[in-house]
Protein backbone atom coordinates (compact mmCIF):
# COMPACT_ATOMS: atom_id res chain seq x y z
CA UNK A 1 0.00 0.00 0.00
CA UNK A 2 1.09 3.57 -0.70
CA UNK A 3 1.34 5.65 2.50
CA UNK A 4 1.49 9.45 2.38
CA UNK A 5 2.36 11.16 5.65
CA UNK A 6 1.90 14.79 6.72
CA UNK A 7 3.71 16.04 9.82
CA UNK A 8 2.88 19.52 11.18
CA UNK A 9 5.87 20.79 13.18
CA UNK A 10 6.47 23.83 15.37
CA UNK A 11 9.81 24.06 17.24
CA UNK A 12 10.40 20.30 17.21
CA UNK A 13 14.18 20.15 16.81
CA UNK A 14 14.50 17.90 19.86
CA UNK A 15 12.34 15.20 18.27
CA UNK A 16 11.67 15.67 14.53
CA UNK A 17 14.92 13.89 13.59
CA UNK A 18 13.96 10.85 15.67
CA UNK A 19 10.48 10.80 14.12
CA UNK A 20 11.77 11.01 10.56
CA UNK A 21 14.47 8.41 11.18
CA UNK A 22 11.87 5.96 12.49
CA UNK A 23 9.80 6.53 9.34
CA UNK A 24 12.57 6.26 6.76
CA UNK A 25 13.67 3.01 8.46
CA UNK A 26 10.24 1.41 8.11
CA UNK A 27 9.98 -2.07 6.60
CA UNK A 28 7.35 -0.52 4.30
CA UNK A 29 8.81 2.71 2.93
CA UNK A 30 6.33 5.62 2.79
CA UNK A 31 5.45 6.92 -0.65
CA UNK A 32 5.78 10.48 0.59
CA UNK A 33 6.45 12.43 3.79
CA UNK A 34 5.58 16.13 3.92
CA UNK A 35 6.80 18.08 6.94
CA UNK A 36 5.03 21.41 7.43
CA UNK A 37 7.38 23.68 9.35
CA UNK A 38 5.00 26.14 11.00
CA UNK A 39 6.84 29.26 12.16
CA UNK A 40 9.61 27.38 13.97
CA UNK A 41 12.35 29.51 15.54
CA UNK A 42 14.67 26.60 16.37
CA UNK A 43 16.54 24.14 14.12
CA UNK A 44 13.48 22.22 12.92
CA UNK A 45 13.89 23.47 9.34
CA UNK A 46 17.59 22.59 9.19
CA UNK A 47 17.04 19.06 10.50
CA UNK A 48 14.27 18.36 7.98
CA UNK A 49 16.39 19.75 5.15
CA UNK A 50 19.10 17.26 6.12
CA UNK A 51 16.67 14.37 5.66
CA UNK A 52 15.27 15.94 2.49
CA UNK A 53 18.75 15.93 0.93
CA UNK A 54 19.05 12.18 1.54
CA UNK A 55 15.53 10.95 0.78
CA UNK A 56 13.65 12.09 -2.32
CA UNK A 57 10.27 11.17 -0.82
CA UNK A 58 10.58 13.81 1.91
CA UNK A 59 9.25 17.31 1.27
CA UNK A 60 9.45 20.45 3.40
CA UNK A 61 6.83 23.19 3.42
CA UNK A 62 7.54 26.36 5.40
CA UNK A 63 4.62 28.44 6.63
CA UNK A 64 4.05 31.25 9.12
CA UNK A 65 0.97 31.24 11.32
CA UNK A 66 1.66 32.02 14.98
CA UNK A 67 4.15 31.06 17.68
CA UNK A 68 1.41 29.73 19.95
CA UNK A 69 0.79 26.00 20.18
CA UNK A 70 -3.00 25.97 20.07
CA UNK A 71 -4.60 22.61 19.29
CA UNK A 72 -7.17 22.25 16.54
CA UNK A 73 -7.26 24.95 13.91
CA UNK A 74 -3.52 25.71 13.81
CA UNK A 75 -2.58 22.05 13.48
CA UNK A 76 -5.15 21.22 10.82
CA UNK A 77 -4.40 24.39 8.85
CA UNK A 78 -0.78 23.22 8.76
CA UNK A 79 -1.94 19.74 7.74
CA UNK A 80 -3.77 21.19 4.73
CA UNK A 81 -0.72 23.19 3.67
CA UNK A 82 0.99 19.82 3.41
CA UNK A 83 -2.00 18.24 1.72
CA UNK A 84 -1.91 20.95 -0.98
CA UNK A 85 1.50 19.76 -2.20
CA UNK A 86 0.89 16.06 -1.59
CA UNK A 87 0.81 13.61 -4.48
CA UNK A 88 -2.81 12.42 -4.28
CA UNK A 89 -1.93 8.95 -5.60
CA UNK A 90 -1.96 7.31 -2.16
CA UNK A 91 -3.87 4.47 -0.52
CA UNK A 92 -3.51 5.70 3.06
CA UNK A 93 -3.03 9.23 4.36
CA UNK A 94 -1.50 9.83 7.79
CA UNK A 95 -1.39 12.86 10.04
CA UNK A 96 1.49 12.24 12.46
CA UNK A 97 2.96 14.42 15.18
CA UNK A 98 6.62 15.44 15.09
CA UNK A 99 7.47 13.87 18.46
CA UNK A 100 6.88 10.17 17.83
CA UNK A 101 9.16 7.18 17.41
CA UNK A 102 7.47 4.38 15.45
CA UNK A 103 8.38 0.70 15.64
CA UNK A 104 10.06 -0.37 12.40
CA UNK A 105 7.14 -2.51 11.19
CA UNK A 106 4.48 0.10 12.00
CA UNK A 107 3.37 0.97 8.46
CA UNK A 108 3.61 -2.63 7.29
CA UNK A 109 1.33 -3.71 10.13
CA UNK A 110 -1.19 -0.98 9.32
CA UNK A 111 -1.18 -2.10 5.68
CA UNK A 112 -1.86 -5.65 6.80
CA UNK A 113 -4.98 -4.56 8.66
CA UNK A 114 -6.25 -2.44 5.77
CA UNK A 115 -5.69 -5.28 3.29
CA UNK A 116 -7.30 -7.91 5.51
CA UNK A 117 -10.64 -6.13 5.86
CA UNK A 118 -11.90 -3.69 3.23
CA UNK A 119 -14.32 -2.06 5.71
CA UNK A 120 -11.48 -0.78 7.91
CA UNK A 121 -11.16 2.98 7.55
CA UNK A 122 -8.66 3.82 10.30
CA UNK A 123 -5.86 1.93 12.05
CA UNK A 124 -3.33 2.92 14.71
CA UNK A 125 -1.21 1.74 17.60
CA UNK A 126 -0.94 3.18 21.11
CA UNK A 127 1.11 6.06 22.51
CA UNK A 128 3.60 5.32 25.27
CA UNK A 129 5.43 7.93 27.36
CA UNK A 130 8.62 7.61 29.38
CA UNK A 131 8.29 7.54 33.15
CA UNK A 132 10.95 6.45 35.61
CA UNK A 133 13.08 5.05 32.80
CA UNK A 134 10.22 2.89 31.53
CA UNK A 135 7.77 3.34 28.67
CA UNK A 136 4.16 3.20 29.88
CA UNK A 137 0.79 3.65 28.20
CA UNK A 138 -0.10 7.35 28.17
CA UNK A 139 -2.79 7.92 30.80
CA UNK A 140 -5.33 9.65 28.56
CA UNK A 141 -5.19 6.85 25.98
CA UNK A 142 -8.51 5.08 25.50
CA UNK A 143 -8.97 1.61 24.09
CA UNK A 144 -11.54 2.83 21.57
CA UNK A 145 -9.95 6.11 20.44
CA UNK A 146 -7.08 6.76 18.04
CA UNK A 147 -4.98 9.62 19.30
CA UNK A 148 -4.66 12.75 17.19
CA UNK A 149 -0.91 12.22 17.20
CA UNK A 150 -1.02 9.18 14.93
CA UNK A 151 -4.00 9.16 12.58
CA UNK A 152 -4.02 6.91 9.50
CA UNK A 153 -7.00 6.89 7.12
CA UNK A 154 -7.79 4.76 4.10
CA UNK A 155 -8.22 7.19 1.21
CA UNK A 156 -11.87 6.33 0.55
CA UNK A 157 -12.70 6.75 4.23
CA UNK A 158 -10.85 10.07 4.42
CA UNK A 159 -12.96 11.39 1.57
CA UNK A 160 -16.21 9.94 2.96
CA UNK A 161 -15.87 11.88 6.24
CA UNK A 162 -15.18 15.14 4.44
CA UNK A 163 -11.50 15.06 5.44
CA UNK A 164 -10.46 16.81 8.68
CA UNK A 165 -12.30 19.62 10.47
CA UNK A 166 -10.39 22.83 11.22
CA UNK A 167 -11.38 22.90 14.86
CA UNK A 168 -10.52 21.65 18.31
CA UNK A 169 -12.06 18.22 18.58
CA UNK A 170 -11.16 17.26 15.00
CA UNK A 171 -9.58 14.03 16.27
CA UNK A 172 -12.86 12.95 17.86
CA UNK A 173 -15.16 14.15 15.09
CA UNK A 174 -13.24 12.16 12.49
CA UNK A 175 -13.83 8.87 14.30
CA UNK A 176 -17.50 9.59 14.92
CA UNK A 177 -18.00 10.35 11.24
CA UNK A 178 -16.04 7.24 10.29
CA UNK A 179 -18.59 5.20 12.23
CA UNK A 180 -21.47 7.26 10.81
CA UNK A 181 -20.27 6.34 7.32
CA UNK A 182 -20.08 2.61 8.21
CA UNK A 183 -16.30 2.26 8.32
CA UNK A 184 -14.48 0.30 11.03
CA UNK A 185 -11.68 1.48 13.34
CA UNK A 186 -8.87 -0.79 14.54
CA UNK A 187 -6.38 -0.20 17.35
CA UNK A 188 -3.50 -2.66 17.46
CA UNK A 189 -2.11 -3.04 20.98
CA UNK A 190 1.02 -4.71 19.64
CA UNK A 191 2.11 -1.36 18.16
CA UNK A 192 3.82 0.73 20.84
CA UNK A 193 4.65 4.24 19.62
CA UNK A 194 6.97 6.32 21.79
CA UNK A 195 5.44 9.74 22.44
CA UNK A 196 8.27 12.06 23.43
CA UNK A 197 6.12 14.91 24.71
CA UNK A 198 2.98 14.17 26.77
CA UNK A 199 -0.22 15.44 25.18
CA UNK A 200 -1.02 19.03 26.08
CA UNK A 201 2.39 19.78 27.57
CA UNK A 202 2.94 22.74 25.24
CA UNK A 203 -0.60 23.94 24.67
CA UNK A 204 -1.26 27.65 25.00
CA UNK A 205 -3.45 28.67 27.93
CA UNK A 206 -5.80 30.40 25.50
CA UNK A 207 -6.92 26.95 24.35
CA UNK A 208 -8.37 25.94 27.71
CA UNK A 209 -12.03 26.49 26.75
CA UNK A 210 -11.78 24.95 23.29
CA UNK A 211 -12.64 21.41 24.39
CA UNK A 212 -16.00 22.54 25.72
CA UNK A 213 -16.61 24.57 22.59
CA UNK A 214 -15.89 21.47 20.51
CA UNK A 215 -18.57 19.56 22.43
CA UNK A 216 -21.08 22.23 21.44
CA UNK A 217 -19.97 22.14 17.79
CA UNK A 218 -20.42 18.35 17.77
CA UNK A 219 -24.01 18.76 19.05
CA UNK A 220 -23.34 16.80 22.25
CA UNK A 221 -25.79 18.77 24.34
CA UNK A 222 -25.12 19.83 27.93
CA UNK A 223 -25.66 16.48 29.68
CA UNK A 224 -23.19 14.56 27.50
CA UNK A 225 -20.74 17.45 27.75
CA UNK A 226 -21.03 17.40 31.56
CA UNK A 227 -20.37 13.65 31.69
CA UNK A 228 -17.41 13.94 29.31
CA UNK A 229 -15.97 16.86 31.27
CA UNK A 230 -16.35 14.99 34.54
CA UNK A 231 -14.64 11.91 33.09
CA UNK A 232 -11.72 13.93 31.74
CA UNK A 233 -11.41 15.97 34.93
CA UNK A 234 -11.17 12.79 36.97
CA UNK A 235 -8.66 11.27 34.55
CA UNK A 236 -6.55 14.43 34.69
CA UNK A 237 -7.18 14.73 38.45
CA UNK A 238 -8.07 18.36 37.87
CA UNK A 239 -11.25 20.22 38.81
CA UNK A 240 -10.05 23.14 36.69
CA UNK A 241 -10.00 20.90 33.63
CA UNK A 242 -13.65 19.98 34.30
CA UNK A 243 -14.58 23.61 34.90
CA UNK A 244 -12.90 24.82 31.68
CA UNK A 245 -14.82 22.21 29.69
CA UNK A 246 -18.14 23.47 31.06
CA UNK A 247 -17.28 27.15 30.67
CA UNK A 248 -16.18 26.54 27.10
CA UNK A 249 -19.44 24.80 26.30
CA UNK A 250 -21.57 27.55 27.87
CA UNK A 251 -19.60 30.26 26.09
CA UNK A 252 -20.15 28.49 22.78
CA UNK A 253 -23.85 28.05 23.51
CA UNK A 254 -24.07 31.80 24.05
CA UNK A 255 -21.95 32.77 21.02
CA UNK A 256 -23.41 30.07 18.74
CA UNK A 257 -20.44 29.21 16.48
CA UNK A 258 -21.13 27.07 13.42
CA UNK A 259 -21.73 23.37 14.05
CA UNK A 260 -19.21 20.92 12.66
CA UNK A 261 -21.74 18.16 11.96
CA UNK A 262 -25.23 18.00 10.47
CA UNK A 263 -28.38 17.43 12.52
CA UNK A 264 -28.43 13.77 11.44
CA UNK A 265 -24.76 13.28 12.26
CA UNK A 266 -25.31 14.95 15.62
CA UNK A 267 -28.17 12.59 16.44
CA UNK A 268 -25.99 9.62 15.50
CA UNK A 269 -23.15 10.93 17.69
CA UNK A 270 -25.41 11.39 20.72
CA UNK A 271 -26.93 7.92 20.31
CA UNK A 272 -23.48 6.40 19.94
CA UNK A 273 -22.21 8.16 23.06
CA UNK A 274 -25.21 7.18 25.16
CA UNK A 275 -24.91 3.58 24.00
CA UNK A 276 -21.29 3.59 25.11
CA UNK A 277 -22.15 5.06 28.50
CA UNK A 278 -24.93 2.53 29.12
CA UNK A 279 -22.63 -0.30 28.10
CA UNK A 280 -19.98 0.79 30.59
CA UNK A 281 -22.61 1.13 33.30
CA UNK A 282 -24.11 -2.19 32.16
CA UNK A 283 -27.61 -0.71 31.97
Amino acid sequence: MKFSIIIPAHNEDKSIGLTLQSLVDQTLTPKEIVVVNDNSTDNTKTIVEGFQSKFDFIKLVNITSSNKHIPGTKIINAFYKGYDVLNKDFDVICKFDADLIFPLHYLETLAGHFNTNKTIGMVAGYCYIEKNNDWILESITGKDHIRGALKAYKKECFEAIGQLKKSMGWDTIDELLVKYNNWDIVLDNSLHVKHLKPTGSSYNKGAKYLQGEAMYKMRYGFTLTFITALKMGLKKKSFRYFKDYIIGYLKAKSNKPDYLVTVEEGQFIRNLRWTGIKKKLKL
